[in-house]
């Protein structure tokens, strides 16, 4: 992932610099296991557990002859081992896949733990704003148009319950992917006791594999880059609730704009959602990560490296950008400008056509059929869309024309945005209990 969009923790996690000494400690992990059951003479241990991991640069420099990362590794590390011929039991009875899968695990766990607290303070960001919001009168909407009434705290608190959602997915997979698989070649254990296996999960607070071959099948990866995707996804429903409420015509919502931002290089007056816009692009990197990951679940018998070169950058990718993603997402949501003198007159911007629903019910109830009602109440709002009137004299005159008799304090009652909303009181008491 680009510079730009990359923070430092994250980064840490993912660079070549972290990389290599999680193969030390795996490396090292296994030495210790090996000379305490006296497989290796014990006084190697000591010398390779000083020996500083190597630099990427002279990885890089050895594996452009070798054309193999861990032995380009491997080399430089001895290189860095006194006295050398200590690193000769480096490695000892392992295969690649060893090394690389059971440090990937640990990338993968500790990458989530980042990930989970930017999670945990995405969803106390959406639920404090949806309990600060649980009486802001606005339109509901379906198919962007005006539906019913309905409170701003209402949709935020759908958005803080899925994004709850994600973060339960996100524990779940990082159990998944914290899989330690050191049993050799093909996974036979064939030169390396299962003890040892044990040993380095223990010891990285993960767990061994159920089974493996060579390497750790694909599933819990790609259940992780799934997980990861959806989160992805639910912050771009978040982004864009704002991108649509930003707009002109709407003018509800609106990203914070600090002091000497400019919107626009030809257009001074400009106040564009930037941020939401990011989060929406961003998205879809995380989201392309999925299939190119879970085409990795296949592989040629015992082990091929098709996976490798794709969760070299897909892994890597989606985590920082999710990263990021969860903290503007955050950002955003903390300092969310509601217009709420706006929302209430576009909510009351239709002449009352968001009461038909409920007049309908009415007339219904007073003894009228359902088509005739139905009837009654279209008219009256298509010439409310048509001519401007507001609803409740449009409807005085149909229902006079039809002989109809209504009760206008009864429709005072439920043309009132408030009754729409009474029963979420039980929706708001389960949004503070959540954590």
């Amino acid at each position: 992932m680009i510079e730009r969009y990359t923070l430092p923790e994250m980064g840490r996690v993912w660079s070549d610099a972290h990389k290599y000494e999680l193969w030390c400690r795996v490396e090292t992990l296994v030495l210790e296991a090996h000379a305490a059951a006296g497989r290796v003479p014990a006084d190697v241990v000591e010398p390779v557990r000083q020996a500083p991991p190597p630099t990427p640069e002279r990885v890089a420099e050895i594996e452009a002859t070798t054309q193999h990362d861990v032995i380009a590794f491997l080399t430089a590390w001895a290189d860095n081992t006194e006295p050398r011929s200590a690193a000769a039991y480096v490695h000892h009875g392992m295969t690649s896949s060893d090394l690389l899968d059971t440090a990937l695990a640990v990338q993968l766990t500790d990458a989530t733990d980042v990930l989970l607290a930017k999670a945990d303070r995405l969803v106390a960001a959406l639920r404090d704003h949806g309990l600060a919001h649980r009486h802001t009168l606005k339109v509901g909407r379906t198919h962007g148009v005006h539906a019913e009434p309905d409170v701003w705290g209402h949709r935020v608190a759908d958005l803080a319950f899925a994004a709850a959602r994600c973060r339960d997915r996100l524990r779940t997979a990082r159990t998944a992917v914290g899989v330690v698989a050191i049993s050799g070649a093909v996974g036979t254990y064939s030169l390396i006791d299962p003890s040892v296996e044990q040993v380095v999960a223990e010891a990285l607070d993960l767990r061994a594999a159920d089974a493996s071959t060579q390497v750790v099948l694909r599933d819990g990866i790609s259940e992780w880059v799934s997980a990861l995707a959806v989160f992805a996804t639910v912050c771009e429903a978040v982004a864009l609730e704002v991108r649509h409420g930003q707009r002109t015509e709407v003018r509800e919502l609106s990203e914070a704009f600090g002091s000497g931002q400019k919107g626009s290089s030809a257009m001074p007056h400009k106040k564009n959602p930037i941020r939401s816009e990011r989060i929406a692009g961003l998205a879809r990197v995380v989201r392309a990560a999925v299939v190119p990951v879970m085409e990795g679940i296949p592989l040629w018998h015992e082990r091929d490296i098709s996976h490798s070169s794709t969760e070299r950058v897909f892994l890597p990718d989606a985590a920082i950008a999710l990263d990021y993603l969860l903290d503007l997402t955050a950002g955003l949501v903390e300092n969310l400008v509601v217009d709420v003198e706006r929302m209430r007159a576009n909510l009351d911007s239709t002449g009352g056509l968001i009461y038909t629903s409920a007049v309908l019910l009415e007339l219904v109830e007073a003894g009228m059929g359902r088509e005739q009602s139905y009837a009654l109440v279209q008219g009256a709002a298509m010439q409310t869309w048509q001519t401007g009137t507001p609803f409740r004299e449009t409807l005085r005159a149909r229902a006079a024309d039809e002989g109809v008799a209504l009760d206008e304090a009864r429709l005072d009652d439920i043309c009132r945005p408030e009754r729409y909303v009474a029963n979420l009181d039980p929706l708001f008491e389960r949004l503070g209990a959540l954590s």
